[in-house]
C-alpha cells in the first residue's frame, strides 16, 4: 500500500543555503557550487488508517493506523557550478497500532542522481536529471504493507523547468518523470497477478511515471512553497478483496503539502508536511520530514 520509497524519500527531500550559495534536491533549479557539499540528516513519518482498495476506500481494524519512519543521510555534491550529484541511504522501519503484523526495519536502498543545467535565460531555466537506485540489504519485499521497499532497481529520466523572479524570489517549478523498475523475485512458487496464475518466483514490477508543481519564495536565508504531486504506475493490477497487496499493483498517488527551510549560516533546518487526497492502492497518508542541514566547502 506504498509506493518505492525512493520516490517517496526523494519526494520528501531537503534545501540547503550558506551566505554564498544552495545546495539542492532532484525536485528543484537550485545548484551546489563546484566543489562545494551539503550533508542533510532527515526524519520521515507516514501515518495511514484509510486505504485504496483500487479505487475503493477502506479500513482494515486488523491493522489500525499503519506508521512507515525513517531516517536517512543525503549528500548534495557540487561537481560543477551546473552539474550536481546527489545521495541518499535511508534507514525505515513499519509497525500497525493493531493486529499481528510484524513491523520490517532495515537499510532500503541507495539512490543518485545527477542533475544538470542545460539552459538558462532571464530567470528561466531548464534542467535534465537522471537518477537510480539499488537495494543494498536483503529485505522482504512481498510483505506488503509492512515491507519497508520493493527490492526492485530503478532507473529514472527527468525534465524540470524553472522560472525565479531576480528581484522577488518568487518561482515556480514544474518537473515530469519516467520511472523504469526491475521484475523481482519473492519466496513463493506462484502467484496472481492481471487476473492470471503465475507460477513462477518472478513479479513483474509496474514501471511509473511522476509530475508535480511548486509555487514558493526563494530567499537568501529562508524558502518556503506549496506543491501538488502526482505518481501511479504505467501497468499494474489492483489489491484482491480483502487480500494483501502485491507489489504488482499499480499504487497511484496525490498529494499536496508544503515546505520550508531555515538557514541564515551553513548550519540550517527545514520541514515539509504532506497529505494524499487521492489514489489507487495506497493508503490515504499524512506525512511529515524534519531535517538538520550542514554546508562546507571541499578543498
Amino acid at each position: 500500500m506504498k509506493s518505492t520509497y525512493t520516490l517517496v524519500l526523494a519526494l520528501a527531500g531537503t534545501l540547503c543555503v550558506s551566505t554564498s550559495a544552495w545546495a539542492q534536491m532532484p525536485t528543484d533549479a537550485i545548484y551546489m557550487p563546484k566543489k562545494t557539499v551539503c550533508i542533510a540528516g532527515m526524519y520521515g513519518q507516514s501515518s495511514w488508517t484509510s486505504y485504496w482498495e483500487g479505487t475503493r476506500k477502506r479500513e482494515n481494524f486488523n491493522i489500525g493506523t499503519h506508521t512507515t519512519q525513517s531516517l536517512s543521510v543525503m549528500p548534495a555534491i557540487g561537481i560543477t557550478n551546473r552539474l550536481n550529484l546527489i545521495l541518499n541511504l535511508p534507514y525505515v522501519w513499519t509497525s500497525t497500532s493493531a493486529g499481528n503484523l510484524m513491523g520490517q526495519r532495515g537499510i532500503q536502498d541507495l539512490s543518485a542522481w545527477l542533475k544538470a543545467n542545460l539552459y538558462q535565460y532571464n530567470g528561466f531555466s531548464v534542467h535534465a536529471l537522471v537518477g537510480g537506485s539499488l537495494p543494498v540489504s536483503r529485505y522482504v519485499p512481498d510483505f506488503l504493507p509492512m515491507s519497508i521497499g520493493l527490492q526492485s532497481r530503478t532507473a529514472t529520466g527527468r525534465l524540470l523547468l524553472n522560472y525565479t523572479h531576480p528581484t522577488t524570489g518568487l518561482y515556480v517549478t514544474t518537473h515530469g518523470s519516467y520511472t523504469w523498475r526491475s521484475n523481482i523475485n519473492v519466496d513463493r512458487d506462484s502467484h496472481f497477478t492481471n487476473g492470471r496464475l503465475w507460477n513462477s518466483s518472478e513479479m513483474q514490477i509496474p514501471n511509473m511515471y511522476d509530475a508535480a508543481a511548486r509555487v514558493g519564495v526563494l530567499r537568501k536565508k529562508w524558502q518556503t512553497e506549496v506543491f501538488v504531486e502526482r505518481m501511479a504506475g504505467l501497468s499494474g493490477d489492483d489489491i484482491r478483496r480483502n487480500d494483501m497487496p502485491y507489489p504488482t499493483n499499480n499504487m497511484q498517488a496525490t498529494q499536496v503539502g508544503w515546505y520550508g527551510k531555515l538557514q541564515p549560516k551553513n548550519i540550517g533546518v527545514n520541514a515539509r508536511v504532506a497529505y494524499v487526497t487521492d489514489g489507487r492502492n495506497v493508503g490515504q497518508s499524512t506525512s511529515f520530514m524534519v531535517g538538520v542541514l550542514y554546508q562546507f566547502a571541499v578543498n
